[in-house]
């Protein structure tokens, strides 16, 4: 088991978060529910409501979590709490007026992409003289590199997705809906370890050439190809894997000659891994893979996606993403072909960056599955 994070580890991350608004030219931060304030304080209301709840950060004063006063003992009890001021306010009272002493007037804040906007436009009423920006653009790495406990859940979860996969090969495909294999991804997902299944895509035949394929009542057959991506929360970190399995033995060369062009590209890119290269530098060595056999066009998404507390998260290898890889980033790397109408293929792993290249966290075979 992981050791569990310490008001101490919640402490530094919010002198950090103050810090990286300050080299961003921000006077400081809001942060709304969600995974940025679980990050910060360990904190996430039982429900989100529409009261007001935020976190206030500010250079060179004490981070300050702004809390309905019925939500007050609940945020209490977070391991973060004791690193904040916790300020109340009732039902009948103004609450933006509990945060007009917490923000400067004519400052400029980041604030978190999923506040709602009646929270911003009543913060923006109550200090007309503040500037407001997204927490995405102005710090969009602010969770992406991780340290050694966060990489150790991530690689957790990782092992327990593997599990997942090997067990599913044992299941039977063929003569099922999508939504059966589905279910017992999900239920594998949850024997080894998941507290959470966020998604559990099986995409079989024609339906394997829509990457985000949500699974359906069509029924597997002999001789389908079928792309499974799978993933959730395991100790509050995220898995995300995918593999692409053959119903029967009997595989068209097409099926497996796509295979084998996504698998060179996905081990290219995963070589490519290391401080200093661009993230779209790794887009882009995917991308050449499959371009130079003649499928480029059939790769429509983006490499990979960051992952920590949530399963899609900055950085994201893509075209135009020029900030350079560091140690502690984490990230898929997921190539893929998809034939419309016929059938895809992908394969994903979630890889970490270290000083002397790439780290997998996903180390299931990448050759074609063969299921029964």
């Amino acid at each position: 088991m992981p050791r569990e994070f310490t008001t101490k580890d919640y402490r530094a991350r919010l002198e950090r978060a103050t810090a990286a608004a300050t080299g961003a030219g921000l006077s400081g931060l809001v942060v709304a529910p969600g995974p940025d304030l679980v990050y910060l304080t360990g904190y996430q209301p039982t429900a989100i409501t529409e009261r007001l709840t935020a976190l206030v950060l500010t250079a060179g004063h004490e981070p300050a979590l702004i809390v309905p006063a019925l939500e007050r003992p609940d945020a209490e009890k977070a391991v973060g709490a004791p690193a904040v001021r916790l300020v109340d306010w009732t039902d009948g009272e103004d609450p933006y007026a509990a945060a007009v002493p917490l923000i400067e007037r004519s400052g400029r804040y980041g604030i978190s992409d999923n506040a709602w906007a009646m929270h911003l436009l009543g913060l923006q009423a109550a200090l007309p003289g503040t500037g407001w920006t997204s927490l995405t653009e102005t710090l969009p790495m602010l969770r992406a590199v991780k340290d050694a406990d966060e990489l150790e859940r991530l690689a957790a979860a990782g092992g327990a997705a593997d599990a997942a996969y090997r067990g599913i090969l044992e299941v039977a495909f063929a003569g099922r809906r999508e939504t059966d294999v589905a279910a017992d991804l999900a239920a594998l997902l949850i024997k080894y370890g998941h507290s959470q299944v966020d998604f559990t895509v099986v995409g079989s035949g024609p339906n394997g050439a829509n990457p985000h394929h949500e699974a359906g009542d069509r029924v597997i057959g002999p001789g389908d190809t079928v792309v499974l991506d799978f993933g959730g929360l395991k100790d509050g970190y995220g898995s995300d894997t995918t593999r692409t399995v053959h119903v029967g033995a009997d595989v068209p060369d097409e099926v497996r000659e796509v295979h084998e062009v996504v698998r060179q590209a996905q081990q290219t890119a995963f070589e490519a891994v290391r401080p200093g290269v661009s993230c779209q530098e790794i887009d882009r060595i995917a991308r050449r893979v499959i371009t130079e056999a003649g499928y480029g066009e059939y790769f429509i998404h983006r490499t990979g996606h960051g992952i920590g507390i949530t399963t899609h998260e900055p950085p994201y290898l893509v075209e135009g993403e020029e900030r350079p890889l560091v140690p502690g980033m984490c990230f898929s790397i997921e190539p893929g072909v998809y034939l419309p109408g016929r059938f895809g293929v992908r394969i994903e792993d979630i890889v970490t960056v270290t000083e002397q290249g790439g780290r997998r966290f996903n180390n299931t075979p990448h050759e074609l599955g063969v299921v029964s």
